[in-house]
């Protein structure tokens, strides 16, 4: 885990390194200030001796100065240290789930994957900065105060090490139960976070069933799911302080007894004694900074590793070795394939389908039987569990990811927009498209209309999630974002539900008449949507129950019929399940 969590310190190196040499100098200067005190006591002081007083006091002086320019220094270089750490841990967790399959997000929530790339970082953060300073200054200083009070008295100094078994048996009792308790801190974190998310998503719809209290009430039970374990964590932790406490002032109390028999016997003088004294209080000061150190390192532990799964994750779907970037055309071929989700049970099953490059096919299907599974596969965002599936007359897992995902352009049944204009929305189909591209696509998605009435017209600003505009509107725009990338498979899954029935023929029939050569795939719940199609696919319980034109499928499948009858009747929209 911690050699994994380095890498990403890269370019900041040689702050990380220096920092710890600045503290290790900082704590030799404030370990010799303490011993030449002695000397100014014992030996300028009490004898009277000028020169030596001033001697003395000199090296004090340069010690203070070392001191604190060392101690500005490793401060400067552990801020920039830390900050550049978590910024590069940041994004190589963002560069990883970018390379996720959609199966590897399915295993993360959004709420997880914030928590995680926010909190969890941070914390890691804290500790980082803590190790690189503290973790290298404390120790010093408890090593080099220990060899001081060792040189000025042996004995006395032995009285601190009996102390040491009782504080390592405590923190690691206190660890051990602490760690787990954190761990399941950040679980609930996670949720927190998802009953937010979703009540913010979902604000019209609490607002519309005046459920705002059910929703608060989902809130303050997360947030007490928090505070709880937090409590008991922090409390096991807070008995470090105590701990300390007790073995620092037990220490003090028997080495001011022991010290004050060894003056009276003359074997010990005042200044070694305020010095010995200061040793051991630079000691357990050190050891408290430690104590500090352990509870943060107790947090950021359970905190690294729910960051280490994320950058450990394996994407499912990668380039193959020998991949080929040529797709020769449209055409889609699957053989025998089937596909499910996770480990549940498959939802596509001994699918045949040959779609040839230009052709227009629709998919119509009850709610579930698979029709956008089935389309998901083509640009390989899922991969199939059996069989294969062939663009352009090659299989897809053979196929350059990048090569394939910009020949295939995908409107999904979510219509996402993302905050920004009209014009840098739509160029995330081509980013270099012109401006006169950018009015073609629109005219084809029937979007210009309603673009060049908006304040700004194609700089008009949209919100985040396209809030600040119809769903229909929405639909429309992402359809004109996909003819923007020129694709040679278009599959519009849905995508045209919102639209009225004169607006979505007229998208049709210039998607017909502007882009012959590229294949159209188009699932639907509406039987208008489709009727035109060159042939279209009947899926029920994900199988394929028929092929053929429009009229072939009234004459020669009821589940399509039915479908037909009930949307020009006025009966149920949804094809019904087959008995």
């Amino acid at each position: 885990m911690i050699k994994k969590l380095a890498g990403s310190v890269r370019e900041y190196k040689t702050v990380t390194v220096l920092t710890p040499i600045m503290m290790i100098i900082e704590a030799v200067m404030d370990v010799l200030i303490p011993f030449y005190m002695a000397d100014l006591i014992d030996y300028g002081i009490r004898a009277g001796n000028m020169d030596e007083i001033r001697a003395i006091g000199l090296k004090l002086l340069g010690f203070g100065l070392v001191s604190i320019v060392c101690g500005i220094l490793g401060g400067r270089f552990a801020a920039v240290a830390s900050d550049g750490f978590a910024s590069n841990l940041r994004h190589d967790m963002y560069h990883k789930i970018q390379s996720y399959s959609f199966a590897n997000i399915d295993k993360f929530s959004t709420a997880g994957l914030v928590t995680r790339m926010t909190t969890d970082v941070t914390n890691v953060q804290m500790a980082f900065m803590m190790m690189v300073r503290m973790m290298f200054r404390a120790p010093m200083m408890m090593i080099f105060s220990l060899i001081m009070a060792f040189r000025i008295n042996g004995r006395l100094a032995l009285v601190f090490l009996t102390v040491l078994p009782v504080l390592a048996i405590g923190m690691f009792l206190m660890m051990r139960r602490a760690f787990p308790l954190f761990e399941k801190m950040f679980k609930l974190y996670d949720r927190l976070n998802a009953v937010v998310q979703e009540n913010v998503r979902g604000i019209r719809v609490v607002k519309a069933f005046v459920r705002e209290d059910h929703e608060s009430e989902k809130f303050h039970k997360a947030a007490d799911d928090i505070y709880g374990i937090s409590v008991r964590a922090e409390t096991i932790l807070a008995f470090s302080q105590p701990l300390m406490q007790i073995s620092m002032y037990t220490c003090t109390v028997l080495i001011a007894w022991i010290a004050a028999h060894l003056i009276v016997a003359g074997s010990m003088t005042t200044g070694q004694l305020m010095s010995f004294i200061t040793y051991i209080n630079q000691i357990l000061m050190n050891l408290m900074m430690l104590s500090m150190i352990f509870v943060m390192f107790t947090i950021a532990g359970a905190a690294a590793e729910r960051i280490v799964e994320v950058l450990d994750e394996v994407p499912d779907i990668r380039n193959a070795a020998d991949r080929s970037f040529d797709l020769a055309d449209g055409s889609v071929i699957f053989e025998d394939v089937s596909f499910g989700y996770g480990e549940s049970r498959s939802c596509l099953k001994h699918i045949n389908l040959n779609i040839r490059s230009g052709e227009t096919i629709g998919i119509i299907g009850g709610t579930g039987s698979g029709k956008s599974s089935l389309v998901q596969l083509i640009p390989r965002l899922y991969d199939v569990r059996s069989g294969r599936v062939l663009v352009g007359g090659t299989d897809v897992r053979e196929l350059d990811l990048d090569t394939l995902r910009s020949s295939v352009a995908m409107v999904l049944q979510k219509n996402v927009l993302f905050s920004g204009t009209v014009a840098s929305n739509l160029r995330w189909g081509n980013q270099e498209a012109t401006d006169e591209e950018l009015a073609w696509a629109c005219r084809l998605a029937q979007a210009e209309e309603f673009v060049l009435k908006m304040e700004g017209g194609y700089d008009a600003v949209i919100e985040q999630g396209g809030a600040n505009v119809s769903g229909g509107q929405r639909q429309r725009l992402c359809i004109a974002r996909a003819l923007l990338a020129r694709p040679k498979i278009l599959i519009l899954d849905d995508s045209t539900s919102a639209v009225d029935t004169a607006t979505e023929r007229s998208i049709r029939e210039g998607l017909e008449t502007y882009m012959p050569d590229t294949t159209r795939i188009v699932i639907a719940q509406r039987i208008s949507s489709v009727q035109d199609a060159d042939r279209i696919v009947v899926i029920d319980g994900g199988e394929i129950s028929g092929i053929g034109t429009h009229e072939e499928l009234l004459a020669s499948n009821e589940i399509y019929r039915e479908v037909y009858d009930s949307q020009n009747k006025g009966g149920d929209f949804d094809a019904p399940a087959k008995q």
